[in-house]
């Protein structure tokens, strides 16, 4: 720790003479020569190592590396238990979602998340009903981002409620389909013809 604060120093004052320098030049005096010593100590601040540690933080433990790793995978791997019902999702999104996407997912400061039929409110924003390629990862995004002020504050549940209700208001699924880990990655979303997989190989495989 020392050693870095000698070197912040050291840069500091490097920086405050290459400054005066300047100021100098700007005020129509003669630009005075950097001496041997000035010279020296900048090449020697540009070439300081890093420091082995800044002093900040922890290395994470396996437990909050494993809070964090809950992704799920177009084709459902890494679902939870649990189970939800488009009407249930209905109550859940009216209190804790329409505020920023509108009452029935349409509008709202943060984008419509529900495509409509009716030409004469047909919305251009890409929403859930007309981009979305997998259902699977409709219930990942609410998990792990929603709501905007409490990201990861939902249960398993509610995420499922608010998934199965999210589906139904986009004309996917009908209202009374049951959403859980077996029924979600059946579902078809009607953009998923639209994408064309990355099944490029010989490079590194992220997770």
């Amino acid at each position: 720790m020392k050693k870095y604060m000698y070197s912040l120093r050291m840069l500091s004052g490097a920086l405050l003479l290459i400054a005066l320098d300047g100021c100098f030049q700007a005020n129509g005096k003669e630009r005075s020569s950097l001496s041997s010593s000035t010279t020296a100590l900048i090449s020697q601040a540009d070439t300081l190592p890093w420091p082995a540690s800044f002093g900040l933080g922890r290395p994470a433990t396996q437990a909050e590396i494993a809070r964090l790793d809950i992704d799920v995978r177009p084709d459902g791997k890494g679902l939870p238990p649990g189970e939800g019902k488009a009407a249930i999702g209905k109550v859940i999104f009216a209190a804790k979602c329409a505020a920023c996407h509108g009452a029935g997912g349409i509008g709202g400061p943060n984008g419509s998340l529900v495509s409509t039929n009716d030409p004469t409110r047909k919305r251009p924003e890409k929403t859930i009903g007309n981009y979305w390629p997998y259902a699977t990862t409709v219930f990942d995004y609410i998990r792990r981002a929603m709501p905007f002020s409490q990201p990861g504050s939902l249960t398993n549940d509610e995420v499922y409620n608010l998934t199965a209700y999210l589906l139904n208001a986009n004309g996917i699924i009908e209202e009374k389909v049951v959403i859980n880990a077996q029924t979600l990655p059946k579902v078809v979303m009607p953009a998923q013809k639209l994408f064309v997989p990355d099944d490029r190989t010989g490079g590194p495989t992220i997770k």
